[in-house]
């Protein structure tokens, strides 16, 4: 997926479940880090770029465990209460962590993302990066997520 792809979906689904716009800054934040942290695709770093692509960057096994660190080092059991309160040190990590996981399911839909180790992947290929299909699905996803969210989910199929 594209970056603006990334931030829209991973911006209204983390709004949408926080109603926090703070949270959703982080995320959105976080819905870069992983391509981010590959470095450039042009210049000194471009060389082995592609064979590094989707790889540690984007292993969801790294972020879940930075996740339960924090909750362990920051002592935290009531997870929803430490991610939702304004006061919680660690909330802008929480969102940071969100949003990079996000990403790597996002990612899923266009290529392969690693699983249980970095080299086993796994993903479909719903559309090409870039591409009409692409924009398409995610205004798909921001309006089932809208919908979800407003509750017209259940009547909209229901009625």
């Amino acid at each position: 997926m594209k970056w603006v792809s990334h931030q829209a979906v991973t911006g209204v689904l983390a709004y949408a479940v926080t109603s926090d716009l703070l949270f959703t800054a982080g995320a959105i934040f976080g819905a870069i880090a992983p391509d981010k942290i590959e470095g450039k695709r042009e210049g000194l770093f471009s060389i082995g770029w592609r064979s590094r692509h989707r790889g540690w960057s984007h292993w969801a096994v790294l972020y879940v465990a930075a996740f339960f660190a924090l909750l362990q080092y920051f002592n935290i059991e009531d997870v929803q209460g430490a991610i939702l309160n304004e006061n919680s040190p660690v909330r802008l990590l929480f969102a940071f962590l969100f949003g990079a996981l996000c990403h790597i399911a996002e990612d899923a839909l266009c290529g392969k993302v690693p699983t249980v180790t970095p080299n086993i992947k796994w993903g479909v290929r719903l559309f090409k990066v870039g591409s009409l299909r692409e924009y398409v699905i995610v205004i798909v996803i921001i309006i089932a997520i809208y919908l979800f969210k407003n509750r017209t989910f259940l009547s909209f199929f229901f009625l």
